[in-house]
């Protein structure tokens, strides 16, 4: 199978390249003459409501509803199954608990249904999986997201590897698109899955403490050229369905690859989930160049988790650090620290800013405000 890294001729490239120039240019006109609230010290702070589009909260804490409240914010709280995280396992104790913490955030707290896609060579899944992802719909949930246990654990009787663009999702993606629901696709992971740990690695942490996911470490699985070109078949296949791909859509290496997409297929977007690392280790005149040619594919998210046991101050303080970090790397100037490294931030100007923050959110997730 060809890699989708081959997909533009040099000429294509080149063009793109000059495509990007330009537009660094323009960005630092528009930064240039757009008026900035500015406090001590050089740093922006927001005038507008933010959206987190990627987050994980199963915990009604008060002071989580506060947080929110004070700093402005709204979340799309996603819920995933992953048989290894404890507390991911299963789909409906997930789907209860978001629920919950939708009302008691007051709608600040909107919500991402899934299905377990185990056992999907027995009869009749997709005429289970549909009236259980409907239900979520009629209590509230705004988006379904698959996962990469699909392309990356999952097989069939005969051995091979379910991909995300099997015909048994069709009908299901179909339904997802005709109920106005968007999907987040978790498809294949970060490059580095794919090669030893490296320290350097901003996902070392991650793949040193879960093994399983770490696919140097199980060969035989399929290659992440193969899971991401299935990825693309899936979304060139549906294209009324609005598709995210989470985590930069696992294109984290090179926002070239990212631009690739949005040219080829208008209802891909991606969101920025624990991969703002990824975008500070590009370079910065590349990454602003990117964000202001694709102003509206780009969704603001964290991957920030509060679970039922996670202490209350020591939460509090981390998301509060991670939203502050992310905002002084995105619209401002300033050094931003990163595993003991400095990297400049990259002064969006406020329209951008407002597009990669919350427009892009209410566009891409129907329905994330509340409004029906």
């Amino acid at each position: 199978m060809n890699s989708p890294a081959a997909i533009a001729s040099p000429t294509e490239e080149s063009r793109r390249r000059l495509d990007m120039k330009k537009l660094t240019t323009l960005f630092f006109t528009v930064a240039c003459c757009w008026p900035m609230n500015v406090e001590s010290g050089g740093r922006s702070s927001p005038r507008f409501e933010r959206i987190d589009a990627h987050a994980h909260v199963f915990n009604t804490a008060p002071e989580f509803a506060a947080l929110l409240e004070r700093l402005n914010m709204r979340i799309l709280n996603i819920c995933v199954v992953d048989k290894y995280d404890p507390g991911f396992e299963e789909a409906e104790p997930q789907h209860a608990k978001t629920l919950e913490v939708f009302r008691t955030t007051h709608g600040r707290a909107a919500w991402c249904s899934t299905f377990d896609p185990q056992d999907w060579e027995s009869s009749g899944f997709v005429e289970r999986i549909i009236p259980k992802l409907d239900k979520t719909f009629d209590n509230g949930a705004v988006a379904v997201k698959i996962y990469k246990s699909i392309g990356m654990e999952l097989k069939s009787r005969e051995g091979k590897y379910l991909m995300p663009d099997s015909p048994v999702f069709a009908a299901i993606l179909d339904h997802i698109a005709a109920r106005d629901r968007t999907l987040f696709a978790h498809i294949a992971e970060p490059t580095s899955a794919w090669q030893p740990l490296d320290p350097a690695s901003p996902d070392y942490g991650y793949y040193k403490g879960n093994p399983k996911w770490h696919m140097y470490l199980h060969p035989e699985r399929p290659s992440k050229e193969t899971i991401i070109a299935a990825r693309d078949r899936m979304v060139k296949a549906h294209p009324k369905l609005k598709v995210v791909g989470c985590h930069l859509g696992s294109l984290e290496l090179d926002v070239n690859e990212i631009a690739k997409r949005f040219d080829l297929y208008p209802n891909f977007a991606v969101d920025t989930a624990a991969r703002i690392p990824y975008l500070m280790l590009q370079p910065r005149e590349k990454v602003i160049a990117f964000l202001t040619k694709y102003p509206d594919r780009v969704l603001y998210a964290t991957d920030l988790i509060w679970m039922p046991n996670s202490q209350t101050e020591e939460t509090l303080r981390r998301w509060e650090s991670e939203y502050e970090r992310d905002w002084k790397f995105f619209a401002t100037n300033e050094m931003v620290e990163y595993n003991g490294r400095q990297y400049r931030g990259l002064a969006l100007p406020e329209p951008i800013l407002r597009k990669l923050y919350r427009d892009n959110a209410v566009h891409w997730v129907p329905r994330i405000l509340g409004k029906q």
